[in-house]
């Protein structure tokens, strides 16, 4: 099967997410990659710091980015959902039961969660961004 659309999810989707979807977005510039949140902060742009470690590590804006609640049509839409912890898969589940066999967590392969950076010190987005990174390195090999 061919994950062409990606939906990125995290709680508030202003810190991992954003950071996740332009990741993925760089890496796969042929699929459509989008993202948001099971509690969206609705209409933030993305965290001060998850825009500066883009700056700095990848060389990519996320200024643009605007926060969104994951809705059915994002979850309908998406051939495979990644989270960040074991409880947003859940969560995702139980409120859409047809994305079960479809939602995993983007640390999956290493069977860890991405740990919330939201109003911690730097040093967590950076461990954010380098889980993150590894999250998707995993993946590589099956969304080529």
């Amino acid at each position: 099967m061919a994950f062409d659309n990606i939906l990125v999810v995290c709680i508030g989707n202003i810190c991992r997410s954003p950071m996740a979807e332009a990741l993925l977005k760089q890496r796969f510039p042929n699929k459509h990659i989008d993202s948001a949140g099971v509690g969206a902060l609705v209409g933030h742009p993305a965290d001060p710091a998850s825009i500066k470690m883009m700056a700095e590590h990848a060389n990519i804006d996320i200024n643009k980015h605007i926060a969104k609640q994951i809705d059915e049509k994002l979850a309908v839409k998406a051939d495979l959902i990644l989270t960040m912890s074991d409880r947003q898969t859940k969560w995702i589940e139980d409120s859409f039961p047809f994305c079960r066999g479809k939602t995993f967590k983007l640390g999956h392969w290493q069977g860890n969660d991405i740990a919330d950076p939201y109003k911690h010190e730097i040093s967590a987005f950076e461990r954010a961004y380098q889980d993150i990174v590894r999250g998707i390195d995993q993946w590589q090999d099956k969304l080529d």
